[in-house]
Formats: structure tokens, sequence, C-alpha cells
């Protein structure tokens, strides 16, 4: 900055300088003893004969105090020099130029006296005092629990976020388990609403509520339409009125021991039954888990045999014979049970009766079937009245 536009109110107002340093005017000068108010009595702005503006009934004509004559002054060739209190630094300190922060020549004002600002201020370390018992009386944390002051190392300032703004009622509601629950059942029964408008699917544009009811219509035809060809039917049984029962074959026959005793009053032998099944109503081979039978005494409904099949598969739409096979076993208190005598006059040997002919044994049986594709079992009974038994006494049985 060229010292020529340095510039001081010097003889601009009549000849007297003053400083125009802000920080050494701390207080306005005092004003006159009587206390009238003056605007600007420091300087001979207004001149001196001039009426004050403060006083508007003052005797005169208030002006600005525009000076034309001293306001252009072209023939002052003079540069402008600095005032008292730049004199007298810059005499002390000839570095030191208080227009320096302005024209980026020198040292700033603002650290010229050691007060530079560099964006980062260290915090000098404290030392931890406690004051002693003698001093305040007492004793401080650190000497109560027997421990010595120690010395920290170099203590910075750390930058900390400052604190948000207070959480609201409604918004720390919002947070809590209960009206997050309450929001999803509050959308889901919006969105229920709007699919039952049909205004919305259940998986984006697909699935609305006409789409769903023709889609439903539509599978529950296709799966009727695969029950009724896959869905397995339960057979019918038919017993041989001929022979429904015959000795058993190898190798259950020799599983069994033909036994027939009076004391104690018991017998046990072997046998099969030969059952037709009906698998017409089936488009697919039928299977069978198992198959169990159980024969019943017509007269007395005492249990005296039972057999099982196990696992066998027979073809749909024919008339498979199914071999049932039969353990004839019974246990009475003497010879004279109903049961016992039944089963042993029919099994005796036919030459020990007149006509040659045995009574035939009368009995219930029942199967319980378990279908492969059904849940649970499935029974079927049927009564035979004209059965020959399935072995034959030799005549010097009991």
């Amino acid at each position: 900055m060229d010292y020529d536009r340095k510039s001081t109110v010097s003889s601009f107002y009549g000849g007297r300088r003053t400083s125009v340093d802000a920080l050494n005017n701390d207080f306005p000068p005092p004003g006159p003893p009587g206390g009238r108010p003056r605007a600007d009595s420091a300087s001979s702005f207004y001149g001196a004969n001039r009426a004050s503006r403060a006083d508007p009934f003052d005797a005169g004509t208030p002006s600005a105090g525009y000076n034309r004559a001293s306001y252009f002054d072209g023939g002052r060739t003079a540069p402008v020099k600095p005032g008292v209190d730049e004199e007298s630094q810059a005499a002390a300190d000839p570095a030191w130029d208080v227009y320096a922060d302005f024209n980026n020549a020198g040292p700033r004002y603002s650290t010229a006296f050691g007060m530079g600002d560099d964006g980062y201020r260290q915090v000098p370390s404290p030392t931890p005092y406690s004051p002693g018992p003698a001093a305040h009386g007492q004793y401080s944390t650190s000497e109560f629990r027997g421990e010595e002051p120690t010395t920290q190392g170099n203590v910075e300032m750390v930058t900390v976020p400052a604190l948000g703004p207070e959480w609201k009622a409604e918004e720390m509601r919002g947070m809590s388990k209960k009206a997050k629950r309450e929001e999803k059942m509050e959308n889901a029964a919006a969105k229920w609403k709007e699919w039952k408008r049909g205004q919305r699917g259940l998986c984006g544009k697909y699935f609305t509520r006409k789409f769903t009811a023709w889609f439903m219509f539509f599978l529950i035809a296709a799966i009727a339409l695969v029950l009724v060809f896959t869905v397995p039917r339960v057979p019918g049984f038919n017993v041989n009125s001929a022979d429904p029962l015959i000795a058993a074959e190898a190798p259950f026959n020799g599983t069994v021991v033909t036994d027939f005793s009076r004391a104690p009053a018991n017998f046990s032998f072997p046998g099969e039954m030969k059952l037709q099944a009906d698998t017409g109503s089936n488009f697919l081979p039928l299977t069978f888990n198992n198959i169990h039978g159980s024969v019943f005494d017509l007269q007395t409904k005492r249990q005296v045999a039972s057999g099982d099949t196990g696992k066998l598969t027979v073809p749909a739409k024919e008339f498979p014979i199914i071999t049932l096979p039969l353990n004839f076993t019974y246990i009475a208190t003497n010879d004279s049970d109903q049961t016992w005598n039944n089963w042993y006059n029919g099994c005796k040997n036919a030459a020990l009766y007149p006509d040659g002919k045995r009574p035939a044994v009368q009995f219930r049986l029942i199967i319980d079937m378990s279908i492969a594709g059904l849940i649970g079992k499935k029974s079927t009974s049927t009564d035979v009245t004209d059965a020959a038994c399935p072995i034959e006494l030799p005549q010097n049985s009991v």
C-alpha cells in the first residue's frame, strides 16, 4: 500500500491530530460543564461559530458542515502522514505495520503480539492437585485411598459431536416394540383391504383377487383330477365257498405244530385261506403294507386263529388271489369248553362218524388292511357257516 494513501485525521478537522486507534478509544471525551449535548465537539468540522446540529432550537441554520474549499484540496501534494499512535508504534517496532492485514506485505496485526492462530491450540498438561488435610481439613479422594497423585501426559482437545435435539414422547413411542408391532398390523390390514378391493396383488401385480380366485379354481380341479387316478380304493374280497380253509403249504406248515389235547384242553394247527380281491376301481397297482386276518368262532365269539400276509402288490382292474396264512391256537379250561369241542368235532377223523361226514366249522373272518396311500386301516368282515377243517386227526386221537 502506498505511503500517500495512509490517511489520518490531521489538518482535515482544523489542524488537530487525534488517534484513530479504536483500541485506545475506550472512553468518550468529556462533555462541557453545562451539560449541553454536542454532536461532535472534538473536531472543528462544523466550524467554531457554527450552530450545533444536536440542538434544533439553537440560533443559526443547521448545516451538514461541508466545506468545498477544504474538502477538495487539489493543490495538496504532500503525502498523508501517520498519526501519533502509529508513529509511536513504528518507532518501537520498525517491523510492525498496522496495514499489513490489508496489503499482505508484513506481519499481521493479529500476530504481532504472539496471538497467532493456525487452527490448532494445544492445551497445557495440568498437574492434578488435591488439597492436603492441613489446608482444608479434609483428605482428597486419591489420598483417602492411599494413592499418590500422578502426572498425566499431554492433554489435547478432542472434537466431540454436538448433542442432538431432545427426543419427543411420540418419537420414543415409535421406537418401541409395541409401536412397531402395531404399525406392522396396520400395514397388513391396509394391504388386505386393498387386495379385497382389487387394488393390489399378493406378489406385485400378480395374484389379485380375481386372478387368485381363478387360480385356486383350476388348482383344485387339477388336484381333484390327479387324486381320481392316483388315490387307491379299498378292494373287495370274496371267500372260496367250496373250500374256505385249506391245509397250509410249505414253509408255513412247518412252523406250527398240529396238536389237540384234552388235559389241558387246547389245540394248535396251521391253515390257509384263499381270498379273491377285486381291484377294478383302481387305476394304478394296489400295494398292501399288510393284511391281518382274525378268525372268531361264530357261536362263542372266541378268537381261534390269526395271520398276516406282509407287504404285497396286486395289479389294478383284476381279481388276484391272495393267500392268508392262519395259525389256529386256542387254550381252554377243560375239555367241556364249547369252543374247543366245536373245533375238535370238526377236525376229527371222518371214519369216526357213521355217514363219513364231519360237521362243518363256523367262524367269522375280520380283515384289517393297511394300504399305501391311505390314512389309517381299512377293515372288512365275512361269515362262513359251511367250512371244512383244514386238518383231519387220526382215528386213535383223543
